[in-house]
């Protein structure tokens, strides 16, 4: 008679994190170092899922990823855009874990080993962390209180690009990235799946390497891509503001709060990246049909504070035009 265990099918063990890399036409170079920041990890093989999902390049990156290619899944699909991609790599994840990157990026790895240790002894649910233009960062962080999401997000700003944190693949549950938006698309996501945290906590450590360059999407500066990012941004703030009404009460002033706070970026960024008057009267308008204009009268931080009091006035608003443009070429 066969042993019972002989005849059990078996099972490999579930990885304790899904890194999900979406990949478009990125230098390979950039994705395989990607690739190695996670191997570097103290993360076993069997702890680890690294997913690229190629949205579609011209030419695959296999060919390039020779000495990692026993290390990752790799899935290509029609050119769809960064949100199917996402959607894909959610789809085939099988880790307790999920964090996302993007290929030209990269994890600072003895950083985030601090998310890892956080992830492995704290049974939370989500852990929000920082970011560096540089490759290199201080190993000096503090972490903040254990709370709920929606405390979380009603009590403190947060940074709403979807590799800013690494959550539990559970708490996703139905929750997807919209397909055609291409600017801000995670700042619809992340909102949405930090209220769905029933616990989580934000580290000051700056575990992720954000690589600034000329071709990324928020890099490009043509009149027609402006008009594309604000578009997709004034999308991105409705859609959160219709779900207000369908939330309890405390999920609902966290998401008011992020929504005024979205509103406000987006009357910033009219001012700095048209610098035209009309176009910032006329996106006014747009928002005041939608509700969301004027700002609410709320004091949530200093600096919402100082640009609701201006941007709710014309003559504040004239004040901005003319300031806002002089700082940020000073940054």
């Amino acid at each position: 008679m066969q042993n019972k265990q002989d005849t059990t099918p078996h099972q490999a063990p579930q990885p304790l994190v899904s890194f999900i890399i979406t990949y478009h036409e990125q230098p390979t170079v950039m994705l395989k170092k990607c690739v190695e920041s996670i191997t570097r990890l103290s993360l076993r093989p069997i702890e680890r899922e690294i997913i690229i999902v190629d949205d579609g390049s011209a030419v695959s990156p296999l060919s390039d990823l020779s000495s990692c290619i026993d290390d990752i899944v790799y899935l290509r699909k029609a050119n769809g855009g960064v949100s199917t991609a996402r959607n894909m790599g959610l789809k085939m994840a099988s880790g307790t874990f999920i964090q996302f990157i993007d290929a030209d990026d990269m994890l600072i790895t003895n950083v985030y080993e601090h998310c890892l240790d956080i992830v492995r002894y704290g049974s939370l649910d989500m852990v929000m962390f920082g970011f560096s233009h540089s490759a290199d960062a201080p190993i000096d962080y503090k972490d903040g209180d254990v709370m709920s999401g929606s405390d979380l997000m009603r009590t403190q700003n947060i940074h709403g690009a979807c590799w800013s944190y690494i959550f539990r693949r559970s708490i996703v549950g139905d929750l997807r990235f919209t397909p055609g938006i291409s600017y801000g698309e995670d700042e619809e996501f992340t909102p949405q799946l930090i209220l769905r945290a029933t616990s989580a906590v934000c580290t000051t450590a700056r575990a992720y390497y954000y690589r600034q360059h000329e071709a990324s999407a928020i890099g490009t500066t043509t009149a027609a891509a402006i008009q594309h990012r604000l578009d997709d941004n004034r999308r991105v703030i409705c859609r959160l503001r219709q779900l207000l009404g369908t939330l309890p009460p405390a999920e609902r002033l966290a998401l008011q709060r992020r929504v005024a706070q979205l509103s406000m970026d987006y009357i910033y960024n009219t001012i700095v990246l048209t610098r035209n008057r009309n176009e910032l009267e006329q996106r006014i308008e747009g928002l005041r049909s939608e509700g969301l204009f004027p700002l609410p009268d709320r004091n949530y931080t200093v600096k919402y504070t100082w640009f609701r009091r201006l941007a709710n006035s014309v003559n504040g608003r004239a004040a901005l035009m003319i300031t806002l443009p002089l700082m940020k070429r000073e940054e």
